[in-house]
């Protein structure tokens, strides 16, 4: 699938987008150029030498504030996106197979936490056991899962009525067995879409949340908190939050990107495509 997501330009410009900013999140702290927690005389300051893109209202270098900030909003997406992979597949694949009790209580579930708002319950937890992005990813992990739980469960009841599962079952095989060699790999390819997708959602989320400063104890650097900082004092730099918001817009537009990349290689009209390009090359 990787070879095939890599063969189109968009997935080409979305892999190279996700890799500068996961390069940020491993070495961004490190290619700090000043303590992002020490402020200054020189406040409010504009692009010089010594600080390239200035510095904010208490003098602290915004460049320094943006690199080490951004491990939690590049860690903070990936943890809500696993945990809603985790909390969604399993039961929805599961609910096929473990009969009608488990299956009704699964899909009311679901239907529970899609009519819950869930940046309001990530805001509630975080006040109940702390203000920390762990708390607060894990809760919006668990609200988003019902996507997965439905693509899940969607891919596996079309692949339950196979003519080669059901024979597999009906020779005595097991349902860890049927999952782990037949129905798992027809059920990634729409997993991976939600993923990638849900990567672009919780990165939104992270932002959101730091920009509130929830999640995050001041003065630690986050994109969002950068952002939220630059938009109080756009008289005096209004080019300030140009930068935050290009690299969270640029990133959730590479998650989206690479979701639509995945669902066309896996798809029959991306293998022709694909297919059509080789016999042409």
């Amino acid at each position: 699938m990787v070879r095939r997501v890599l063969a189109l330009p968009a997935g080409r410009i979305a892999a190279g987008i996700l890799t500068v900013i996961g390069l940020l999140a491993l070495f961004g702290p490190a290619l700090a150029p000043h303590d992002p927690l020490a402020g200054g005389a020189q406040i409010l300051a504009g692009p010089s030498a010594g600080h390239p893109l200035g510095t904010d209202y208490l003098g602290r270098d915004v460049l320094s504030r943006l690199l080490a900030g951004s491990p939690v909003s590049v860690l903070g997406a990936i943890q809500v996106a696993l945990v809603a992979l985790v909390a969604g597949v399993i039961p929805g694949i599961l609910s096929v197979y473990l009969g009608a009790v488990f299956e009704w209580i699964t899909l009311r579930l679901a239907d529970t936490l899609i009519a819950l708002p869930f940046l309001v319950f990530a805001v509630a937890v975080t006040a109940l056991l702390g203000n920390g992005i762990p708390q607060a990813m894990v809760t919006v992990g668990i609200m988003i899962s019902p996507l997965f739980y439905r693509v899940s469960r969607a891919a596996t009841l079309a692949v339950a009525r196979s003519p080669y599962v059901e024979a597999a079952l009906i020779s005595g095989a097991s349902i860890g067995w049927v999952v782990r060699w037949h129905v798992w790999v027809k059920v990634l390819p729409p997993i991976a879409v939600a993923l990638a997708h849900t990567a672009g959602v919780g990165f939104v989320i992270v932002s959101s949340l730091t920009f509130l400063g929830i999640g995050v104890q001041p003065p630690a650097p986050t994109w969002g908190g950068v952002l939220a900082a630059d938009l109080g004092y756009l008289s005096f730099r209004p080019w300030a939050p140009l930068l935050p918001t290009a690299l969270i817009m640029a990133t959730v537009w590479a998650c989206n990107l690479l979701a639509d990349a995945i669902r066309d290689v896996t798809g029959v009209a991306g293998r022709a495509l694909l297919t059509r390009r080789k016999a042409a090359a």
